[in-house]
């Protein structure tokens, strides 16, 4: 009896042994079945973030690269931008320098007596007077037409001097009105001067716009005749004549 007893106890710790085992077995191929499910799963996912990591770090070199191109293309053309500017302000400052010394040849008198020597000699050729629009002093097409055509004659004359005056309307400050005055006889002179190679010394610009009006400026009319320029050329006809030969403005012709 005690035997069978031993038995049934052997018997039951073995079976109970077998059960336990064969659920440890259960659970580890259970668990190793979800880890390699979870592994199979996932590792695509993992395979995508990083090719994501890696695109988006590329990505950002290829913008940084492209940012640093482009600064440096932006600094080289604003670099030529500059230099360019520079240029430009160089020859316009030489522009304004040839101007202002050609300006400066020109004579500038109030009258012709007592500059030019012999100045009974001095007999009017020919002459032109253009006018200009309210405040301005630029040359229109039909300004240089005018001047164009007076120009033709003076070209082929010698020993001559060119007097010239310009004037303005009366509206407006008198002091401005001067100023604009010489704007406008010096635009005239550096075309003649300009175009046609005639040397400053030539000229002889007279009493500009002091009150020199030729028309009255009570009408429309009369004003737009004060807005002018009077070119008139004079000769010396003495040398013209072959006779004695007077003295050239300011030693020279």
């Amino acid at each position: 009896m005690s035997s069978n007893i031993r038995f049934d106890v052997c018997t039951g710790t073995a079976i109970k042994f077998a059960f336990v085992a064969s659920a440890l077995a259960l659970v580890c191929t259970t668990g190793c079945s979800t880890k390699n499910y979870v592994r199979s799963q996932t590792a695509p996912i993992v395979q995508q973030t990083n090719e994501l990591d890696a695109k988006t770090a590329t990505d950002h070199r290829n913008i940084v690269d492209t940012d640093e191109r482009a600064q440096k293309g932006i600094a080289g053309a604003q670099s030529a931008a500059d230099t360019a500017d520079q240029h430009a302000l160089a020859a316009g400052q030489a522009a304004d320098t040839a101007n202002a010394s050609a300006q400066n040849a020109y004579n500038r008198v109030d009258s012709l007596a007592g500059v030019v020597a012999n100045l009974d000699n001095y007999k009017p050729v020919t002459d032109v007077s253009v006018n200009f629009a309210f405040d301005k002093y630029t040359l229109t097409a039909e300004t240089r037409r005018q001047l164009d055509d007076f120009a033709a004659k003076v070209v082929s004359g010698r020993n001559f001097i060119l007097a010239v005056t310009g004037g303005t309307d009366s509206i407006g400050d008198r002091d401005y009105n001067y100023q604009l005055s010489q704007r406008r006889a010096d635009a005239v002179v550096n075309y003649l001067s300009s175009k046609y190679n005639i040397a400053p010394r030539k000229f002889y610009l007279i009493g500009i716009g002091k009150d020199q009006q030729v028309a009255s400026n009570s009408t429309s009319a009369g004003r737009a005749k004060n807005r002018r320029v009077e070119i008139q050329m004079m000769t010396n006809m003495a040398d013209q004549q072959g006779g004695s030969h007077a003295a050239a403005p300011n030693g020279q012709m």
